[in-house]
């Protein structure tokens, strides 16, 4: 008879936080999802656009007047969500409903009311703090940032990033990073156009006179010209860029040695969603290059919306980039930079990096860009362009006196991927400004940019947004024109 071996101990549990425990508790994980079923249960009412429910716009009107005297002046849209939404349509508190194609000037890129983003949300309620710090943080604002940086390293050179809590300070970083780097080099080269943030230094290197009014000038700034392709295509490619390498090189001869950095911006936004070219870019980096000016890739508004994750790798730059700052869609802001700029310690800092709200939905956010079929000729992002496009070119047919030709365009639609604009009235300042607030009257949320002409710009919610919707949305896009068309 045979004796049974002892069975060997089992081995030790691991440790695992408290924390951990409460994260991943089923009572929470089952107590998230009721939640988000009834996320999901409201969303499902909003079916499509419609005007004010009856008896709720003397209240909405109380509370316009409210946020107005709060703020010192009138919001420019009369918009109040009332914290519900599907996709691209949101709900305002008055009960109306209209298509988001503009999303918080590109923030909410996935829509309203997403679940996925929703649950992450919820996660993130249950942690200690809502505010995370430079000092003390949670792991999540440096799980946020690895998988920035894995994505980043890719193509790039980009290693190390810091976080902050808006667009424009980690522009302030990028900014402190190059003038470390060139020992305090007192200048900046930008391109004509360029928008760079309301502080008092973006505001002076931003090209809008309106926006740094009041402003004492302290910053100087060296305005290149931006790629133009009418200019290029009546003067050839060769000659315009051969044209702008000169104007670098004039700038570097005048002032040797006193640029902190060259300010790219490889798709315009507020500038009016121009698109740039890769060969002129090159050659501008290449000078650079040549003279140990920091190249600094501003994609605050470009990230993840073009037909590439990174607006360099659409150009094929990454190799180029020295300094890159992130914001909008990722929820979290960040400015990442290659080793030889890390900088010193005490020249980043700050209170506040953001919030575990925005570190948890920020992460989802990439996860899903990663992930998804956004990306390339034949994604997601330039199917939708083509039926932006279509829908464009369907109205100018229709409405042909609404769309004069404007001869410093080649096209009265352009842009890329979730950047759309369109020119109608000329590109006239006074005439667009009012179709957007007619468009949003209409059902359809939208705004202007540009710098003469100007355009109407839309950045919708491309992943969570359905093709066949483009006609519905431009029916309302039709009705607002017709009515500044009928002035």
């Amino acid at each position: 008879m045979t004796t049974a071996s002892p069975r060997p101990p089992a081995p030790p549990k691991p440790a695992t936080t408290v924390g951990h425990d409460l994260h991943h508790s089923p009572a929470v994980r089952q107590a998230i999802d009721a939640i988000v079923a009834q996320v999901k249960a409201a969303s499902a009412r909003i079916t499509g656009p419609r005007g004010p429910l009856p008896g709720l716009t003397e209240s909405y009107d109380a509370l316009m007047a409210r946020a107005a005297e709060s703020r010192g002046r009138a919001l420019m849209y009369p918009y109040l969500g009332s914290g519900v939404g599907r996709g691209a349509l949101v709900e305002l508190a008055d009960g109306s409903v209209k298509w988001d194609m503009l999303c918080g000037i590109g923030v909410h890129f996935f829509g309203h009311s997403d679940p996925d983003l929703a649950a992450a949300a919820l996660a993130a309620g249950l942690d200690n703090t809502v505010k995370q710090g430079n000092l003390i943080s949670n792991n999540e604002a440096y799980t946020f940032l690895d998988t920035l940086l894995a994505e980043a390293r890719k193509s790039s050179r980009l290693r190390h990033a810091y976080l902050a809590t808006s667009g424009c300070m980690a522009n302030e970083n990028a900014l402190k990073v190059c003038f470390q780097k060139t020992g305090g080099a007192p200048r900046v080269l930008a391109f004509r156009d360029c928008f760079m943030g309301r502080s008092v230094v973006m505001s002076q290197i931003g090209d809008t006179a309106a926006y740094r009014q009041g402003v004492p000038l302290s910053v100087l700034v060296d305005y290149m010209p931006f790629w133009d392709p009418a200019a290029a295509a009546a003067m050839g490619k060769a000659r315009f860029i051969d044209a702008a390498v000169a104007r670098l090189r004039e700038y570097i001869e005048r002032y040797p040695k006193q640029h902190a950095c060259f300010i790219f911006e490889l798709v315009q936004g507020e500038g009016g969603f121009n698109v740039g070219d890769r060969d002129f870019f090159k050659a501008l980096m290449d000078v650079c290059r040549a003279h140990a000016i920091p190249i600094w890739d501003d994609e605050i508004q470009t990230f993840g919306r073009t037909t590439a994750m990174f607006a360099y790798d659409l150009f094929d730059l990454g190799e180029y980039v020295d300094v890159f700052c992130v914001g909008k869609m990722t929820q979290a802001c960040a400015t990442l930079w290659t080793p030889e700029f890390n900088p010193q310690p005490g020249l980043l800092s700050g209170t506040f990096i953001g919030e575990g709200v925005s570190f948890r939905v920020g992460q989802r956010v990439l996860e899903r860009l990663r992930d998804g079929d956004f990306y390339g000729p034949t994604g997601r992002f330039s199917r939708h362009h083509a039926a932006f496009a279509e829908q464009v070119n369907a109205l100018i047919a229709r409405r042909p006196a609404w769309f004069p030709n404007v001869p410093a365009l080649t096209e009265l639609h352009g842009g890329i991927g979730g950047m759309m604009r369109f020119t109608p009235f000329g590109g006239d300042k006074d005439k667009v400004q009012k179709a957007a607030r007619a468009c949003f009257d209409e059902g359809v949320i939208l705004f202007y940019a540009g710098h003469g002409p100007y355009h109407l710009r839309m950045l919708p919610p491309l992943p969570v947004f359905d093709e066949k919707d483009w006609p519905a949305v431009f029916q309302c896009v039709e009705r607002g024109l017709a009515r500044v068309a009928g002035e």
